[in-house]
């Protein structure tokens, strides 16, 4: 940790999506690990929101999130998968301007520990757009702790070298929690 010693801490405006059919605020444990991780780090919970998996109403959240000078990281949890239902990666990948290709891909190494071969059914995607990172993981709360344990943490903190994505955000201004 020596390597952090001599930079600032940033702290970013983070959205949190929960895309699911079956869930409420209530028993929303995937929306509320990320909200307390990155909150526990640091971050401000910019807003936090659970929609069903309708990729028209997934698109035009993150969209607006995306248009929103506040919101400089939008988490997405839910939606990832293969069934008939998942359209997260749909609804998202055509928003992103870049996409981060390693976030996948590395996302998917780190799962194989967890859950063998299943974890080539993970569509889990990031990119970036008008310098909001996007990053979209699976449903499962362990899905969502590996993403932020193994991926999310360090690459949300400026003090993370040799390169973090803070640097590629959009600044924004401080703001309040909001539903």
């Amino acid at each position: 940790m020596s390597h952090l010693a001599d930079q600032v801490f940033v702290p970013l405006n983070i959205a949190v999506l929960t895309v699911s059919d079956t869930r409420t605020h209530e028993t929303d444990t995937s929306g509320q690990l990320l909200a307390d991780r990155l909150t526990a780090a640091g971050h401000r919970l910019a807003a936090r929101v659970l929609l069903k998996d309708d990729l028209y109403r997934i698109r035009a959240q993150v969209a607006a999130w995306i248009a929103d000078d506040e919101v400089q990281v939008v988490l997405v949890t839910g939606g990832t998968g293969f069934t008939g239902r998942d359209s997260t990666p749909e609804a998202v990948a055509c928003l992103l301007d870049k996409q981060v290709d390693g976030f996948g891909e590395l996302f998917r190494q780190i799962s194989v520990a967890d859950i063998g071969t299943s974890t080539v059914q993970s569509r889990a995607l990031a990119g970036l757009s008008n310098a909001t990172l996007v990053c979209c993981v699976p449903g499962s709360t362990n899905a969502c702790r590996t993403a932020w344990d193994g991926i999310l943490a360090e690459q949300l903190d400026a003090r993370h070298r040799p390169c973090n994505f803070v640097a590629h955000l959009k600044s924004a201004p401080a703001c309040e929690t909001r539903a």
